[in-house]
């Protein structure tokens, strides 16, 4: 009987910390959501050759079914390094990366009886293949070249797991090979963590199975957790050709929180890697680094809604408008020092005021409940009107110090976008956002992570989140399917695409 493993991790929104989050101690709050990426490892030969004691290489499948693609490759023993033996032009660093580094580390931990098991393993090859949910995907053309509305029950009529198509168009008029429609849900991210956890497993040197739904926040049960998130975050830098803030991996492998990047420093062992130093030591470094981000649990508040908009404006490069950002930096210090202060401060204030309503939530339920049921049928400025009760009072205007936050935080980014010449919140999207924030039941809108032309979100409350999807499609927006789910990485029971699609559609809920 063929053994196979099954990893998942979700997709991301950055709620607050746009460019913040780059350096510490700033924080953002990152929610995690019920998109996730599949990694299905299993070997490519049942058994192992009498004479494979002597073999140097092995073999490694790689299938990308919504791709169309599969590569196929040969994993030296000795040096842990892949090289392509197939000659299909399309490469996935990230994957690749995630292999190596991942096979690396299992050589760099397992005592010497079970290196045994994992030579056994390792010469039986890998085949690995991936799966991305339809969500972080565009589908915005198909929905439209069929005629539908543009409306999630569209999207949810779409098998699950749906072939992905190219943009059509070549940027800057140059022959750059055709990319990915995406919804800026971080694929690169949770694709790397999906396949760390699940080699990872696969090669016993974690045990996903023991994750309890708290050891996602709670350090003490996590052990397991911090060896993918390592790996995972080594793997994603090194593909990326960079070493980003890592609150997308960070969510991958946790789930929603609220996050302080680690000190760059700590991957100067996986640079290392790439200028030659064996990948076995180099594993061992970053697995005893010093690894000094920040996570603290972070979730939305009960009977609310996140929901998550596409405009269809075309996408924003975030490393170019990241760049744009950091020479505003440089030009003007003093101006910029003051943005990004008063731009954490509303971060923060944000931040308390949501954890301030999951506490009145969890100490006065009946008084909250009672609130956000009558804030759903009514526009942001009524929410006060006959509320007599000290409680319910109190619940109102911390409801209301939320939108004030928010729009401090839309200000505060539109700003620092005029200031380095970027559409951080364009035009279009700031006319959309201030419409969707005077509906009735919403809490706040705004463009996730660095903004730009991906995507807005919403909160919404109770029921309302039906108003902003019809809203949204007569204003040329598709509404996605994404919810918040705050668990990270998990360990699946068996292959997503054997699932009835009818527990796909019947998992929707439109509110």
């Amino acid at each position: 009987m063929v053994i196979y493993r099954v990893a998942s991790a979700p997709g991301k929104v950055l709620m607050t910390g746009g460019y913040l989050i780059l350096e510490r101690p700033n924080a953002g709050i990152v929610l995690s959501t019920n998109a996730r990426f599949y990694a299905i490892v299993k070997p490519i030969h049942e058994d192992v050759k009498p004479e494979s004691w002597a073999w140097a290489w092995t073999d490694v499948k790689l299938t990308s079914p919504q791709l169309s693609r599969e590569s196929t490759y040969k994993l030296s023993l000795k040096h842990l390094t892949l090289q392509r033996a197939s000659s299909s032009d399309s490469r996935n660093p990230f994957v690749e990366n995630a292999i190596q580094y991942a096979v690396a580390a299992a050589r760099a931990t397992l005592d010497k009886n079970k290196k045994d098991a994992l030579d056994k393993l390792l010469l039986q090859g890998l085949d690995i293949t991936i799966l991305g949910c339809n969500d972080f995907y565009s589908y915005r053309n198909q929905i439209e070249a069929c005629g539908l509305p543009l409306t999630p029950e569209a999207l949810a009529a779409l098998p699950p797991f749906s072939s992905i198509t190219f943009n059509a168009e070549e940027s800057n008029g140059g022959n750059d090979k055709p990319e990915v429609a995406k919804t800026g849900l971080g694929s690169s991210a949770a694709m790397t963590t999906a396949v760390v956890a699940a080699l990872l497993h696969y090669l016993g040197v974690v045990n996903l199975s023991a994750l309890s739904e708290d050891s996602h926040q709670q350090n003490k049960d996590s052990t397991d957790l911090d060896v993918v998130h390592m790996i995972a975050q080594s793997a994603h830098c090194i593909a990326q050709g960079k070493v980003g803030s890592g609150f997308d991996v960070s969510s991958a492998v946790y789930g929603s929180q609220r996050y302080v990047r680690f000190s760059p420093e700590v991957l100067s062992a996986a640079q290392a890697a790439v200028k030659d130093m064996p990948l076995e030591e180099v594993m061992g470094n970053i697995l005893n680094g010093e690894w000094d981000h920040e996570r603290t649990k972070f979730s939305l508040p009960p009977l609310m809604t996140l929901l998550l908009g596409e405009p269809g404006t075309g996408g924003s490069s975030t490393p170019s408008m990241v760049g744009a950002v950091k020479k505003w930096q440089k030009v003007d210090p003093e101006k910029s020092q003051e943005t990004w202060r008063k731009l954490a401060e509303a971060n923060s204030e944000l931040e308390a005021r949501l954890n301030m309503l999951s506490k009145l939530a969890k100490e006065h339920w009946d008084a909250y409940k009672c609130v956000i049921g009558g804030c759903s049928r009514l526009k942001p400025a009524k929410w006060m009107e006959g509320v007599t009760e000290p409680i319910k009072e109190a619940v109102v205007k911390v409801l209301l110090q939320v939108r004030e936050a928010m729009l401090g935080i839309r200000n505060h980014m539109r700003q620092m976008g005029e200031a380095a010449g970027i559409p951080i919140e364009p035009e279009s999207q700031t006319q959309l956002l201030d419409a969707t924030m005077n509906m009735e039941g919403v809490l706040l809108a705004g463009v996730p992570g660095a903004g730009g032309f991906d995507a807005i979100f919403a909160v919404t409350l109770g029921d309302s989140s039906s108003n902003v999807i019809n809203a949204w499609s007569s204003h040329n927006v598709l509404a996605l399917l994404v919810r918040e789910d705050p668990q990270g990485v998990s360990l699946e029971s068996g292959d997503p695409r054997s699932r009835e699609i009818t527990s796909a559609v019947s998992s929707v809920h439109f509110n």
